[in-house]
């Protein structure tokens, strides 16, 4: 009995569970025919026999049957037969449509191309905007889940800015931000994940650039107060990771555990002002509470900001997360419906500018309470017992003044006096600069004239030979001598 009615209860359950998503899958099919269905016929209503009009009818119709080659047909002979039609806008615009609702990549690459084609040949049409719309949708379409591949949500997040950026009169203007905020809720739910991913590895560096990341470029995310969380998470572990360091100073690691604790404090505190009405707000003043630090109170404004963009998410049921294991497509219910998407990013954060910020954070710790080194280039100053140095002026000494009731011994720098005030009585003049005019320079004294003394008819050579053989007999009587002079023949006897 009672595995029959476990029977019963598994077939009801998952009859439920079909009629739930059924049932959605027709609300959503009406509402995408209601708000998405731009390539409808715009011209059904008017009344015209024109044979270029009855062509641009009968392709649309072939259209609707699913016969999108007869409909492509149809207006290609319609353009090149009538190339002056008033419709001749709307029918360039269907044949990308036509290739649009085909499907497939192939087809989808040839409808994006029909559009900018179109865009290129018509840029002040209003059905420009429609068709700039029309290539958002096609990377709206094939986007993947947060955990697949992106590049089809960076792509859609381009198109949808450049149209809203492009065209910001066009009435496509609110559907277009819409399908922003829902492509932003698919990047930031991706750089969430893996920056949390890189938290619970303890790879702090990288899980502090994407949550920074996610912050900075999607305020409007639907777990931005988790990503500040994180944040502040991995800030908390970069000061326990400081305080367990081992053969590290006390006072540096005081210093480094202040800092990060400061910046775990100010993302906990963030959440509180920023987002009041989130989810995680009393897990930050939790922590602010546990971390001796004060909790800050959120103005009425941010108050009134964060419960309207909370009332305009959809809760996520559990017929929306069956349906997405059915569909490849990500789920946006919970993007938000009011407020304005990020239409420009700002620069990235990277995890190579946290580790340097860590960095001179460590130097500015290790260098604390230290004498600033001299600036590169400086000339190092004379030591006291050094000669000055070549590089440097001397510079004249202080003048030292002997102290009161002293003895008077002292050094003083002894100017000297100048020419007005010196004493015309003094008996030794000061010695200085005069500032008199100088004599004039005496002219050197011219030389003699060179005199020839030898007579005519005597011989130089003779004379100078008699000067050499006579010389005069010196006479050494005079002269005196320290050493006992040795006698010579029988002067040795005596």
């Amino acid at each position: 009995m009672n595995r029959l009615s476990l029977r019963i209860a598994a077939v009801a359950l998952a009859v439920a569970v079909l009629a739930g998503i059924s049932a959605e899958a027709a609300i959503k099919k009406s509402t995408h025919k209601k708000k998405e269905d731009l390539s409808a016929n715009p011209l059904a209503g008017v009344n015209s026999k024109q044979p270029d009009k009855e062509l641009f009818d009968k392709a649309m119709i072939a259209m609707k049957k699913g016969r999108f080659d007869v409909s492509r047909l149809d207006l290609q002979t319609m353009l090149n037969t009538y190339p002056e039609s008033e419709y001749r806008m709307r029918a360039k615009l269907a044949v990308g449509d036509s290739w649009f609702k085909e499907g497939g990549s192939a087809a989808l690459m040839q409808a994006e191309a029909e559009y900018k084609d179109f865009i290129t040949f018509f840029p002040n049409a209003p059905e420009a905007a429609e068709a700039q719309m029309k290539v958002g949708d096609i990377y709206y379409q094939q986007m993947e889940k947060p955990d697949r591949d992106y590049i089809n949500a960076e792509n859609a997040e381009r198109e949808y800015r450049n149209m809203i950026n492009q065209y910001p009169d066009s009435t496509l203007v609110p559907r277009a931000k819409q399908k922003l905020r829902d492509v932003q809720e698919v990047l930031a739910e991706r750089e969430t994940s893996i920056g949390l991913y890189y938290q619970s590895r303890e790879n702090f560096n990288a899980a502090i650039a994407r949550l920074q990341t996610v912050v900075d470029t999607f305020p409007l995310y639907s777990k931005s107060d988790q990503a500040l969380l994180g944040i502040g998470d991995s800030y908390a572990g970069e000061a326990h990771a400081i305080q367990i360091a081992p053969n590290l100073p006390g006072s540096i690691k005081e210093r480094m555990v202040a800092v990060y604790l400061d910046r775990a404090a100010a993302a906990y505190a963030k959440v509180i002002v920023r987002y009041p009405m989130a989810p995680h707000v009393e897990d930050a003043r939790d922590r602010l509470v546990a971390m001796n630090r004060p909790v800050p109170e959120p103005t009425q404004e941010a108050m009134n900001e964060s419960e309207a963009e909370e009332g305009s998410r959809q809760p996520l049921r559990f017929t929306t997360r069956t349906w997405g294991l059915v569909t490849h497509g990500p789920i946006v219910v919970e993007a938000v419906h009011v407020g304005e998407p990020t239409l420009e990013d700002p620069k990235r954060t990277l995890a190579p500018d946290i580790t340097k910020a860590n960095v001179t954070m460590f130097n500015a710790a290790v260098n604390a309470g230290k004498p600033a080194a001299a600036p590169a280039g400086a000339a190092a100053p004379t030591g006291p017992n050094e000669p000055p140095r070549s590089d440097q002026p001397n510079t004249a000494p202080l003048q030292m003044a002997a102290p009161d009731g002293g003895t008077g011994v002292g050094v003083q720098v002894v100017s000297a006096p100048s020419a007005a005030a010196a004493d015309p009585n003094a008996v030794i003049k000061a010695v200085g600069p005069n500032t008199a005019v100088a004599p004039a320079a005496e002219k050197p004294a011219e030389a003699p004239a060179t005199v020839n003394d030898i007579k005519p008819g005597s011989n130089p050579t003779t004379a100078a030979t008699d000067a050499k053989t006579k010389k005069p007999k010196a006479d050494l009587s005079d002269e005196s001598s320290s050493k006992k002079k040795k006698k010579k023949g029988l002067a040795k006897l005596f």
